[in-house]
């Protein structure tokens, strides 16, 4: 049997191996796991229990998942004087999936991240964060039952590529030179100030395209009809305006016949709705002020409202449309405060690195914040599955945090693998607890603020226990 780290694979699991595109999962997965820093201990052996009591009781004891401990962050530095080792990286690619807890970040140069490192080194370049609130949660909204949204967040460019230079060195005074070189061939009216650092932000179509492919797939995998481009277009043109567009190529190339872009569907809309409606008059609708406009531009709406048409009106008119897939766009500062004021209106949100970041933190505050929130670093055969929360070291082996972050990240791992029997009945084991108010701490100290009643503040290892004890009643009426 093999060996990471010196430890040895457990002799009663298989691996997931990845054939024709698809992950072929055994009755019992091998699958490694990290513990995590600081609350990680606590919040792991949480998870690792209602992982295999919903294993157990979803299947009847048919599969189970065999654990291998992997090392990351503090505990592998302690044993092995390395931050990330490379037996921790060759046993996730051996085995496809992992989970893990929080991770420090390295003090002193070296990794700046260690969650970043490992989405870049594994090339998991997709972010999936769903966010969905939990009934009896204290919310800062007044209708946070209308936030159930996905996002997919690319993970491997934009910022998080950490491509930058400290202001004063030697690096940085040649990339201002080169810049401003530039500029001045431009002729562009800025120089970058001498005392600057410097960062680069890639955006890629490759990056691009994979991660909007994602999650248009994920809304037809699961019966939704939005996806939303999200970006900062309207400033950065040729990084996130090219994200924008490079979305709607994508979605145009691989999905024509199961999407309509929102600016189609008002074109197709109109005519729907007035057959006789000329292209002139169709044009005017759709882009309001036309007759202001110079000719050029006029030519340039025309001819778009003509190759619309010709191109998709015989399979998209008469109201196919409406039942496809629609992709639109939103300015990023746009959809920050249309996620607090219509939530509802959106269900997949696909983002560059930076954005998804602050929105995922975002709409998870709407749901009671990070300690509920799962997240999921996935690529093509690979998933590495987290709570998307810190460390917390103060509440370090206190057993007092709570677990449900990590947790609902084993959900999605669930899903990922195809075992959503067992992801769905955590979840609604999860959701009954809560309602129960029997929680830790956070969710106990938002209760009693909201002045809800009978609210009894539970351990991190009591919280999964009512988890696991309510997964009866789950079972009895049926997932």
């Amino acid at each position: 049997m093999k060996s990471y780290n010196g430890v040895p694979v457990p002799e009663n699991g298989n691996a997931i191996t990845f054939t024709g595109g698809k992950l072929v999962v055994p009755d019992n997965p091998i699958i490694p796991y990290i513990e995590g820093d600081g609350t990680g201990r606590d919040i792991w052996k949480a998870t690792a229990r209602v992982c295999d009591a919903a294993v157990e009781k979803s299947f009847g004891g048919k599969r189970r998942v065999a654990w291998f401990e992997v090392f990351a962050g503090e505990k592998a530095f302690r044993q092995f004087g390395e931050w990330l080792p490379q037996g921790t990286l060759d046993a996730i690619k051996e085995f496809h999936i992992a989970i893990k807890g929080p991770l420090t970040t390295p003090v002193g140069g070296g990794i700046r991240s260690l969650n970043v490192a490992l989405r870049q080194l594994m090339n998991l370049y997709a972010c999936w964060r769903p966010v969905k609130y939990i009934p009896g949660v204290p919310s800062p909204v007044r209708h946070p039952t209308n936030m159930d949204v996905v996002i997919f967040r690319e993970n491997t460019e934009d910022v998080y590529a950490g491509i930058e230079w400290r202001e004063g060195t030697d690096q940085a005074r040649r990339a201002i030179e080169f810049v401003n070189t530039l500029l001045r061939e431009d002729k562009a009216n800025k120089q970058v100030r001498a005392d600057s650092g410097i960062g680069i932000k890639p955006i890629s179509v490759l990056g691009t395209k994979r991660l909007v492919r994602r999650g248009i797939q994920y809304a037809l995998d699961h019966g939704l009809n939005r996806v939303t481009l999200v970006h900062k277009g309207n400033i950065m043109k040729f990084t996130e305006g090219a994200f924008r567009d490079w979305g709607y190529q994508l979605a145009r190339e691989e999905f024509r016949d199961k999407i309509v872009t929102e600016r189609e569907s008002w074109i197709i809309g109109n005519k729907d709705s007035n057959p006789g409606l000329s292209v002139e008059e169709n044009a005017a609708m759709v882009e309001p002020g036309l007759e202001m406009a110079p000719d050029a531009f006029k030519q340039q709406i025309f001819k778009e409202v003509k190759d619309c048409l010709d191109a998709i009106y015989s399979t998209h008119g008469n109201g196919k449309w409406k039942k496809m897939i629609l992709v639109n766009d939103r300015i990023a500062d746009s959809i920050f405060q249309q996620i607090l004021t219509r939530a509802d209106e959106y269900q997949v949100l696909c983002t560059p690195n930076l954005n998804g970041d602050y929105l995922s933190d975002a709409c998870a505050a709407q749901i009671g914040g990070l300690g509920l929130a799962p997240g999921a670093n996935i690529g093509d055969g690979y998933g590495v599955f987290e709570a998307t929360h810190g460390t917390a070291p103060k509440y370090a082996d206190k057993d007092v945090i709570n677990p449900a972050a990590l947790i609902r990240s084993a959900v999605l791992m669930f899903e990922f693998i195809g075992w959503p029997e067992a992801g769905e009945m955590i979840e609604r084991a999860l959701a009954d607890t809560i309602a129960q108010h029997r929680v830790t701490y956070d969710l106990e100290r938002l209760m009693k603020m909201e002045g809800i009643s009978g609210v009894t503040k539970l351990g991190t290892a009591a919280f999964a226990d009512a988890i696991i004890e309510n997964m009866a009643a789950v079972k009895a009426g049926a997932v």
